[in-house]
């Protein structure tokens, strides 16, 4: 069954290259990135975990705790490892899952039939503090994915799940964001710098986290 926004992330247990671990403990009350890749020793995969390793002073600036899932197995992952860093010139920094009877990959519904009956789609599943799905992504495995983009993904959900805003199309951090109906002109203009309401719906205000 899919997994839909707001559903409750599944758990699990399972061996990685940092450990056997149990995602909800790992996770904490962290945010967590979970993502999937098709095999290991494939060239766009190889691509993206250098890609998510060169990120994660920017992870840790969110206080985001990111996991890589792959159906082979552990020792293929160890190999890939050291390919990865010669190649992306960054070792692996994070865990990745080994999961070669597709265990997690069914339970988060990460292989679908008509494009791979064998290997993982490119999955993102965003996870917040309260264990429930924020985000989720699905690439074809042709595709590399834009990891800057799920940077500013995550810079949107932690902004507007606390704050009674939302983020305009092509937001990134430090533009000026839109008050959701649920707050009235009034507070906004209490709670917040610069309130311009150019129609009764559409309300801006500066980035408060900016």
């Amino acid at each position: 069954m899919a997994i839909r926004l707001g559903d409750e992330a599944p758990n699990f247990t399972a061996p990685t290259t940092e450990g056997e671990l149990n995602f909800h403990d790992w996770k904490g009350d962290d945010w967590a990135v979970l993502f999937s890749h098709p095999k290991d020793y494939t060239p766009v995969c190889t691509t993206e975990l250098g890609a998510v390793a060169n990120l994660k002073d920017e992870f840790d600036k969110r206080g985001v705790k990111v996991i890589g899932l792959s159906v082979s197995p552990l020792e293929d992952h160890e190999g890939w490892d050291k390919d990865i860093e010669e190649t992306q010139g960054t070792a692996l920094n994070f865990p990745l899952i080994a999961d070669p009877e597709r265990k997690v990959a069914d339970l988060y519904d990460m292989v679908h039939p008509n494009a791979d009956d064998t290997a993982t789609v490119r999955s993102v599943f965003v996870v917040g503090p309260d264990n429930k799905i924020k985000l989720t992504l699905t690439y074809p495995a042709a595709t590399g994915r834009n990891f800057d983009e799920l940077i500013r993904v995550l810079d949107s959900l932690q902004l507007t799940s606390t704050q009674g805003l939302a983020t305009p199309a092509n937001w990134t951090k430090g533009d000026r964001v839109i008050v959701t109906p649920a707050v009235s002109d009034e507070d906004a203009k209490e709670r917040f710098e610069n309130f311009e309401a150019k129609r009764p719906y559409l309300r801006y205000v500066d980035d408060p986290t900016a």
